[in-house]
């Protein structure tokens, strides 16, 4: 018998290990199989998807005595409160346009009469782009 002293998480413990010598077995393991590899199988890529076209963007002809209210910042327009032909006063809001989470109000800026309404609800606008024409 052979005396060991072990510590485990601190702790002290005398073991005692008895020796066996003369009782060896030896087993036989079977032989590896060799490894069979799958075929492989040949599969079609998917035919590749034309990419979407962009929005494209209305020309907007304005007239002389008209007004295009445009966007003043990048956004999604999330709702236009007039249609073409309302008559609007100076202040009222013509739509609400969503940019970094906040609703902002698109207001007239004149009294006049909505000529045409470039864009859309959900539409995606830059700074710039006409949304309204005002007569």
């Amino acid at each position: 018998m052979r005396k060991f002293i072990i510590n485990v998480n601190g702790n002290q413990y005398e073991v005692e290990v008895e020796e066996i010598t003369d009782r060896v077995s030896t087993t036989q393991r079977p032989a590896p199989q060799p490894a069979t590899t799958p075929q492989p199988t040949t599969k079609k890529a998917p035919a590749p998807q034309p990419a979407p076209k962009a929005e494209e963007k209305k020309e907007v002809i304005i007239t002389e005595g008209s007004e295009a209210v445009e966007a003043p910042m990048p956004g999604t327009i999330l709702s236009i409160n007039v249609s073409q032909g309302d008559t609007v006063t100076e202040g009222q809001v013509l739509a609400i346009l969503e940019a970094m989470k906040m609703e902002n109000e698109i207001l007239a800026p004149r009294d006049g009469k909505v000529a045409s309404i470039v864009v859309t609800k959900g539409a995606s606008v830059n700074t710039g782009d006409k949304l309204i024409v005002l007569e």
